[in-house]
């Protein structure tokens, strides 16, 4: 991702998550802390054949832990494996940055996405409560371990 992906992205955000909306200074943000030497951020952006811009994703690192910090595919991708690759490229990210550990955040009633983070390993170990505002929405934390070995899309599609 890079700051002219930042418009359509928001685009996108808004329109997937309309209560709880990251706003343009959130992902500048974060992008601030995705190029150079010192980087501990990973965002992606995957575009159609039309150069349409149908999904996103991020990770956050912090010595050996990883948070998933985003991940989204606009309502045409679902069920196209988009989340899936998305997901596998954010792993194999974790593993650069030398991470034993992804986190992530998840809305206890985005079942789609619980299972996508199933199928890659992730556990759940708790929640959040109220986590998601303003609808005061909890989440569900899961935990992977070993993110160089988790089920991506590529091994799943490969064994």
């Amino acid at each position: 991702m890079r700051w002219w992906d930042i418009p359509p992205v928001l685009e996108l955000e808004h329109d997937l998550f309309p209560e709880d909306a990251w706003s343009a200074g959130m992902f500048w943000s974060e992008l601030a802390h995705a190029r150079g030497p010192h980087a501990t951020r990973h965002y992606v952006v995957a575009e159609d054949e039309t150069g349409r811009l149908v999904g996103y994703a991020g990770l956050a690192s912090a010595g050996d832990l990883a948070d998933v910090q985003t991940i989204a595919a606009s309502r045409d991708q679902w069920g196209t494996g988009l989340g899936a690759r998305l997901l596998t490229d954010l792993l194999r990210a974790a593993t650069a940055f030398e991470c034993a550990e992804v986190l992530l955040e998840v809305r206890v009633d985005n079942t789609r996405a619980q299972k996508l983070y199933e199928r890659f390993g992730f556990e759940p170990i708790g929640f959040r409560r109220g986590y998601y505002q303003p609808g005061n929405v909890d989440a569900l934390v899961m935990r992977l371990t070993d993110p160089a070995h988790a089920r991506t899309e590529s091994s799943e599609s490969n064994g």
